[in-house]
């Protein structure tokens, strides 16, 4: 197709008199192609195409009736209705009348005004923290006129930790924005997408108690929260690279300074405005919280075992008294509450993330006798002596950790096989895990039988025990020389009876 500024120029170059022959030199265009361009006046040709109309109501009909599968639909308009149509015709007709797909719609522009919108989303790293790489979830809350962040990372997000990371963002800073800008995300929509989106009832309930409500942004249209995508953006670019965290309490610690100290100080985007000035005035068109909001939780039904305690997130509380039965933990961000019989008794606050295992008592208390009935036993101190035992050893422990999991089989191997390193000498124990190593074994009874073989193969002279002749000397000795001899009579009646 011939651009229509080639034809325009074309077309005049003939009226000033150049002959189609020095057209065709000049432009490299064909003769027949120019006659074509001067016989209609240089304009763009128009090419009607004949489209293929079907009734938009049975299309809709059959939509309905066929779940919206296009490949029925095809076979029941060619076969049923007589309706000769090409599939790539009938998906035309279905994305142009909005029916298969629904056509995108333009964002509006919305101006920034003070107090009125904040905006709120999360997204995914991998960074080390604490030696090793894992997954962290980044959240962040963004006001979109003074431009203020907090942002906090947590090892998995769900809709109870989105209600704490609010509660901890809009209490520091004891003002809330009429509206919450978030995408499409099932923590607090309900179902629906953008303007027909409907929000669970909890996080309506939960969102006017702060006085704002949430709204889903169009489907596709990221860009209606684009003040939070540059905010993450920045956190990749500026936050992340260059820091070391050593924990994940490190890692917030680092965070909040950096989102609440140092970015707010920081003159933003070309017009150079500073948050926490900007914030000041926005303050005035804000909703100011209560100073008490009470933080949000979730309630948990747990058992005291027979030795005092209960279990909550893989470590163990302490529950004073000597009764059992069931209590309700009440989980908040970071502290859990004890309540028995509707009475809250104490409060524990919550450990490191990563602190499993572990048991905890009540301050001033002196602690517990016992251990917790269901605490579990590691094997991390067993697993470090046979490592040190030899290279071998090491390597086959690595093998080890490959093939089996970490959970109650692993532990239950490491325990044997530390087990019958005990039994046999460290020579014989090595050698029957270098074999083990080479045929690739590692079910613990085939280790005991190689170790078996071994010693059963060793011509080993026992050395005779040494014996302290003077033991006829000692007081236990004189003790037990006057007891009565043992009556061994009836083995030997047994002897004269077989």
């Amino acid at each position: 197709m011939i651009e229509a500024d080639r034809r325009k120029a074309i077309y005049l170059l003939h009226k000033e008199g150049v002959s189609e022959r020095e057209l065709e030199r000049m432009l490299n265009i064909s003769r027949n192609t120019i006659r074509s361009i001067i016989a209609q006046n240089g304009e763009m040709p128009v090419i009607e195409r004949k489209k293929q109309v079907i009734e938009e109501g049975l299309l809709r009909e059959l939509h309905d009736r066929c779940e919206g599968y296009i490949q029925r639909m095809h076979e029941i308009l060619t076969e049923d209705k007589a309706i000769d149509v090409k599939y790539s015709t009938l998906t035309r007709i279905l994305r142009e009348l909005g029916i298969s797909k629904s056509t995108k719609k333009r964002c509006d522009q919305k101006p920034d005004k003070p107090g009125e919108e904040m905006q709120h989303d999360t997204t995914v790293y991998h960074r080390q923290v604490g030696g090793r790489k894992i997954k962290i979830v980044a959240s962040l809350l963004y006001m979109r006129y003074s431009k203020r962040r907090y942002l906090k990372f947590y090892r998995s997000f769900n809709r109870f930790r989105m209600k704490c990371f609010f509660h901890e963002a809009l209490m520091f800073w004891g003002y809330s924005a009429g509206d919450c800008v978030i995408d499409n995300t099932n923590l607090a929509r309900l179902y629906g997408t953008g303007a027909d989106a409907v929000i669970v009832p909890e996080m309506v309930t939960f969102a006017k108690r702060y006085g704002f409500k949430f709204i889903c942004h169009e489907k596709g249209h990221a860009n209606r929260k684009a003040g939070e995508e540059r905010s993450f953006w920045t956190v990749e670019t500026n936050f992340l690279p260059g820091r070391t965290f050593q924990s994940m309490e490190d890692l917030n610690e680092q965070a909040l300074e950096w989102a609440t100290v140092r970015m707010e100080n920081k003159p933003q985007s070309k017009a150079g405005l500073i948050p926490a000035k900007a914030f000041e005035f926005e303050c005035n068109y804000l909703t100011k919280l209560p100073v008490h909001l009470p933080a949000p939780y979730q309630p948990h039904m747990r058992i005291i075992d027979q030795y005092g305690y209960s279990a909550f997130n893989a470590n163990y509380y302490w529950v004073p008294g000597t009764g059992r039965g069931n209590v309700k933990i009440l989980e908040y961000a970071d502290r859990i509450k004890i309540c028995k019989n509707g009475k809250c008794e104490l409060e524990y606050l919550l450990p490191a993330e990563a602190v499993r295992n572990k048991k905890f008592a009540p301050e001033g208390c002196p602690p517990p006798r016992y251990q917790p009935k269901s605490r579990k036993k590691p094997t991390q101190e067993e697993e470090k002596r046979l490592r040190c035992m030899a290279e071998s050893v090491n390597a086959y422990m690595d093998y080890i950790v490959e093939k089996k999991t970490k959970g109650q089989q692993y532990h239950n191997f490491i325990r044997k096989l530390f087990s019958l390193c005990r039994k046999v000498r460290e020579e014989i124990f090595i050698d029957s895990i270098e074999r083990a190593h080479k045929y690739r074994i590692t079910d613990i009874s085939t280790i005991e039988r190689i170790a078996s073989l071994k010693i059963g193969q060793e011509s080993l002279i026992i050395p005779s025990p040494e014996i302290d002749q003077n033991y006829r000397q000692r007081q236990a000795y004189q003790d037990g020389r006057l007891t009565d001899a043992p009556d061994l009579s009836k083995y030997t009646q047994e002897d004269d009876h077989e």
